[in-house]
């Protein structure tokens, strides 16, 4: 065992051991028992072209540990081996042990440091040439910066630095694509505030995005990077941000606990929207679906007809809200970079049929496993047709978004050298293609991106390029199908989540088919901002936003209504048989064509002999009424009831069905013979009655008479 380690210490000063990454929870403690800082500044020039160039590396050292310190010495570290791959280059990188530094410097690349007070900090500077570090050929090479006292190194800094001679072949010049997104989470629920005296304004669920678009805000901050971003940057919006921000423009509602503030127009959101507006102007922008939907949920939970109409608005709102119409919609870039077959075949068939997908390496990797960097696009097949994919570089996307604390000098040194190292893999004989893509929520650092971007500007053995003109090519290589794991499909939008959301969208839909345009229903927003993957992380805010929809839905629905549909208030039908007028009043403000279902609950006591053959179009502040033939069956009087069911003129059932109460006053049978002979004896006695008066008054006359000739 004490072998292994000498060995192992013995390949460490050659620069071998140190691709070996260490444990992180041997790192951890390393880092936990680190007392100093160890700062690297800049390095002048950060791509040496010659051996004689001189190279001048600046930083700092502070002392943190709390006490004074002396016998300190700062020493520039480095080796003559360069990197073979990008896979040692990782490691480097992770392991943070001091064993594993580049071997120890000349006495030239040293310098002792005076003692240091606690929270002092001090300068250091070096200056070396490719010769005296032993650079002789193209490639990248470590370099470290450490702190030791006594000749016991205590902390160091890790980078790299890429010799790019000019007298060797010219490595190849790799195509690169950037893409970066503009997408958020939905704001609002509804359109508009539908309360009474809102006067149509729109109604916010937060008032987050007037912190994010000013300041140090994360969409201020993607508009800083915006404005000097070459024109081959390919970028992602989502046109529900833009509508969102484009109503802040007017006078809004923001949702509070006791109802809604009132808010004036917001000039900043102007600013934003105008600043994007130009920046973009001469890029290549691509409309994500409207919210961006999670597609992959939706098609699993049987959705289908939302990714579609998603990608219908998305277009026509960034075409509208950007001024522009050559916004492509025909790329999609998936939740979490992932799609599976399911969800690549809703996209392929939607009407503008997405051709091209942006997806995460893991999605997507090469098989056979390759050592080196593959080709990013490939082809996919679809149930209609071949779709380009295109895979993201994992540790190129990641510089763009680091997740631990970094410095710009060091994360624009590791971008030189990954794409380096790319160039320069064994067996490259042609142009391969790269796509860098951060995660689609990303909140960046201005700064860093701008430099990374400058950087890819300006390398010999990049060129930058849009997104749309990476194809597949003769350097792609065999790639899996589309690998989408249980995990991945934990993280989806649940059945339990969408269950209200279908619910709410099919009565959604419901209000645009009863009106006799059959326009799009003006809910498709809303509904659409329900779907949208931002709330896989956020379900409770998702599930509050989907309840306020379902509200208005439900509301809207409502204004269309069947009159009088009471228990307390029945309908009378006169006699065994006759007609029921059942009414409808349109309240919704459009004209309006449906059909009435009427069955009766007890055909045994009530026969309905209904049939509407053209839908009953009633206009707007109007009610239409049909008659509805019934028949009391013999015998029977009193109270049933019938189920009165709306349906669009296509077929489907419209709110909820309604009971109706009819009162039957029919007699028949026996009943009919007993009152008809009830009438012929009535009908007797007035007649003898008339006949005896009759008489009466004739004998009276005629007595009269003879009294008058005695006389």
């Amino acid at each position: 065992m004490i072998r292994k380690t000498t060995l192992l210490a013995v390949l460490s000063a050659a620069l071998l051991a140190p691709m070996v990454a260490a444990a992180p929870s041997t790192a951890a403690a390393i880092t936990s028992r680190q007392s100093f800082a160890v700062t690297i500044s800049s390095i002048t020039p950060d791509i040496p072209k010659n051996l004689t160039d001189v190279i001048k590396f600046t930083g700092t050292v502070r002392n943190d540990t709390g006490a004074p310190q002396s016998g300190l010495r700062v020493r520039l570290r480095y080796t003559a081996q360069k990197f073979t791959d990008r896979a040692l280059m990782a490691a480097y990188q992770t392991d943070q042990t001091t064993a594993t530094l580049p071997s120890t410097p000349s006495s030239n690349s040293a310098k002792d440091i005076p003692p240091l007070a606690p929270g002092q900090t001090a300068r250091w500077e070096f200056t070396a040439t490719p010769v005296q570090l032993g650079l002789r050929e193209f490639g990248v090479y470590p370099i470290a910066v450490d702190v030791s006292q006594n000749l016991v190194s205590l902390a160091a800094q890790r980078t790299y630095l890429t010799y790019a001679p000019t007298t060797v072949p010219k490595p190849p010049r790799n195509k690169m694509a950037i893409a970066l997104p503009v997408i958020d989470q939905p704001h609002r629920a509804t359109d508009v505030d539908p309360a009474a005296g809102a006067n149509g304004e729109a109604l916010f669920v937060d008032d987050k995005l007037s912190q994010s678009i000013t300041g140090k805000g994360r969409l201020a901050d993607v508009a800083t990077i915006a404005q000097s971003a070459p024109s081959s940057v390919t970028w992602f919006v989502d046109p529900a941000l833009l509508d969102d921000l484009d109503m802040m423009t007017r006078n809004y509602r923001v949702r509070t606990k006791d109802g809604a503030e009132r808010k004036p127009a917001n000039a900043e959101a102007g600013q934003w929207l105008t600043s994007m507006r130009t920046a973009l102007a001469a890029s290549p922008v691509v409309a994500v679906p409207y919210a961006d939907p999670d597609v992959a949920a939706l098609a699993h939970q049987g959705l289908d007809d939302l990714p579609n109409r998603a990608i219908q608005l998305g277009g026509q709102k960034a075409k509208a809200l950007l001024n522009r119409d050559d916004v492509k919609t025909t790329v999609n870039w998936p939740a979490a970079g992932l799609l599976d077959p399911d969800a690549l075949d809703l996209l392929s068939v939607s009407d503008d049929k997405v051709g091209t997908v942006l997806l995460n390496s893991t999605n997507l990797p090469p098989q056979p496993p390759v050592t080196f960097t593959p080709d990013a696009a490939t082809t996919l097949d679809s149930v209609n047709g071949p779709v380009t994919a295109l895979v993201a570089d994992a540790e190129l996307s990641r510089l763009f978004e680091p997740t631990a604390p970094t410095s710009v000098l060091l994360s624009t040194q590791r971008f030189i050298a990954e794409t380096a190292m790319i160039s320069a893999e064994a067996g490259q004989t042609q142009p391969r293609s790269l796509v860098v893509a951060p995660s689609r929520r990303w909140d960046p650092n201005p700064t860093l991106v701008t430099s990374l971007i400058k950087a890819a500007n300006r390398l010999p053995w990049l060129e930058l390029t849009s997104l749309e003109s990476i194809k597949p090519g003769k350097a792609s290589v065999p790639r899996a199908g589309l690998t989408y794991t249980d995990e991945a499909r934990k993280e989806e939008l649940s059945g339990k989540y969408l269950g209200p959301v279908k619910e709410v969208a099919s009565k959604a839909q419901l209000t645009a088919l009863i009106t006799t345009t059959r326009t799009q229903s003006s809910f498709d927003a809303a509904v659409l901002r329900l779907t949208s993957s931002a709330w896989r992380n956020s379900t409770r805010m998702g599930r509050s936003v989907t309840n306020r929809v379902n509200t208005a839905v439900t509301e809207r629905m409502d204004k269309v209504e069947i009159v009088e549909a009471r228990p307390d208030r029945p309908k009378t039908l006169a006699g065994s048989n006759g007609v029921v007028p059942i009414s409808v009043r349109n309240s919704l403000g459009a004209p309006i064509a449906l059909y009435i279902d009427v069955k009766s609950n007890n055909e045994k006591l009530l026969q309905v002999n209904f049939k509407q053959d053209e839908p009953l179009s009633i206009g707007v502040g109007q009610s239409g009424t049909v008659q509805v033939p019934m028949t009391a069956t013999s015998g029977t009087s009193g109270d049933t009831t019938v189920t009165v069911q709306l349906k669009t003129a296509d077929g489907k059932a419209y709110g909820e069905p309604q009971r109706l109460t009819i009162r039957t006053t029919g007699y028949t049978g026996v009943a009919s013979v007993i009152v008809g002979a009830a009438l012929t004896v009535m009908l007797a006695a007035v007649v003898t009655r008339v006949v005896r008066r009759r008489s009466e008054r004739k004998s009276a006359r005629a007595s009269r008479n003879r009294e008058s000739e005695t006389v």
